[in-house]
C-alpha cells in the first residue's frame, strides 16, 4: 500500500478521535478510587477535563501521533504484506499465516512509535491547561536530557508496546480476512461495504478488548509514576500483576470504552481504506 494513501484518512481518525485517546489514558493512568484525581465516570472525565484545561485539553499530546502517523501507517500495512507473502511459502494454513504476518506486522510498528508514544502518554497524564504544558519537542528534549533514549527514556515500555500491537494487529488482521473470506460476497454494493465494514467494526472492538492490558501497562510505565523519583512500574508483566493484585482485575480494563470507540469504527475504516486502495492499485497499476 502506497503510504499516502492511508495518511489522510489516518490524519482525519487521529484529529476526530484523539479526545478518546486523552480520556482513555487519563483512565489508565489513575490508581483506583482511593486516588484523589480519580475520576467517577466517562462523563466527569470529559467534564473536568474541559473545565480545567479547556476544548485544547482534548488535544494534549496530538502531535507525536500526527508526526507518527506516515511511517506507522506504512510500517503497519506493508510490513503485513511482506509478513504475508514469505508465510505464505511455509506449510501454516492461510488463516494462521493471515494472523501471524498480523503479530509481525504489529511487532514492526511498535518499534518505529514507541518513542512517540512516550512522548504523547507524559503530554496526556499532564492535567495543566493546554497554555501551561511544554510543547512535544519539549517534552521530548526533556525525556531525554533527564533519561536518554533507552529503556528508561523515550523508549520506556518497548516490551508493553510490543505486546499491545503485536496482539492487536494478530487479531485484527487474523479476523477481519479470515471472517471476510468465509462470508459470501454481496453483488450489492452497499451491501458489500456494510458486510466488510460490520468485520472490520467487529475486528476492532475484539482486538481492543483483548489487548488492552498490555495497554494499561504500557500507560503506566510511560505515565508519572506515583511517587516522583521512584520507579513503581517498571516492565510489563510486572505492572500487570501489581495492577492486578491491588487493584482487581477489573483494573486492567481500565479505558476499555472509550478505546473501543475509537478504534472499532477508526480500525473498520482503516481496513476498508486499505482494501479498496489496494484493489484500485491492483487494477490500476
Amino acid at each position: 500500500m502506497v503510504p499516502s494513501q492511508s495518511h489522510l484518512p489516518g490524519l482525519v481518525e487521529i484529529c476526530l478521535m484523539h479526545p478518546l485517546d486523552v480520556v482513555k489514558t487519563r483512565f489508565q493512568i489513575q490508581r483506583g478510587t482511593t486516588d484523589p484525581t480519580s475520576y467517577k465516570s466517562l462523563g466527569h472525565c470529559f467534564r473536568t477535563i474541559f473545565q480545567s484545561e479547556g476544548v485544547f485539553g482534548f488535544y494534549k499530546g496530538i502531535l507525536p501521533p500526527i508526526l507518527a502517523e506516515t511511517p506507522k501507517r506504512a510500517v503497519k500495512f506493508f510490513t503485513f504484506e511482506q509478513y504475508k507473502k514469505l508465510l505464505n511459502l511455509t506449510p501454516l494454513s492461510p488463516g494462521v499465516a493471515l494472523s501471524a504476518a498480523g503479530l509481525g506486522s504489529g511487532l514492526t510498528e511498535a518499534l518505529v512509535i514507541n518513542p512517540f508514544e512516550v512522548v504523547k502518554v507524559s503530554l496526556q497524564a499532564n492535567r495543566d491547561s493546554f497554555k501551561e504544558q511544554p510543547s512535544s519537542f519539549a517534552q521530548a528534549r526533556w525525556i531525554i536530557k533527564s533519561d536518554g533514549f533507552g529503556l528508561r527514556g523515550l523508549n520506556k515500555g518497548l516490551t508493553s508496546t510490543l505486546g499491545r500491537h503485536g496482539v492487536f494487529n494478530m487479531i485484527y488482521f487474523g479476523f477481519y480476512f479470515n471472517v471476510k473470506d468465509a462470508i459470501p460476497t454481496s453483488p450489492d454494493p452497499t451491501l458489500e461495504f456494510l458486510r466488510k465494514f460490520t468485520i472490520g467494526l467487529l475486528s476492532g472492538t475484539i482486538s481492543s478488548c483483548v489487548n488492552i492490558p498490555f495497554d494499561v501497562a504500557k500507560s503506566r510505565i510511560q505515565g508519572p509514576q506515583p511517587v516522583p523519583g521512584e520507579i513503581k512500574y517498571r516492565t510489563c508483566f510486572q505492572t500487570m500483576a501489581l495492577v492486578y493484585r491491588e487493584e482487581g482485575y477489573l483494573a486492567l480494563y481500565k479505558g476499555l470504552v472509550p478505546k473501543i470507540m475509537r478504534l472499532g469504527p477508526g480500525g473498520a475504516v482503516m481496513l476498508l481504506v486499505y482494501e479498496y486502495v489496494s484493489e484500485w492499485l491492483q487494477r490500476n497499476w
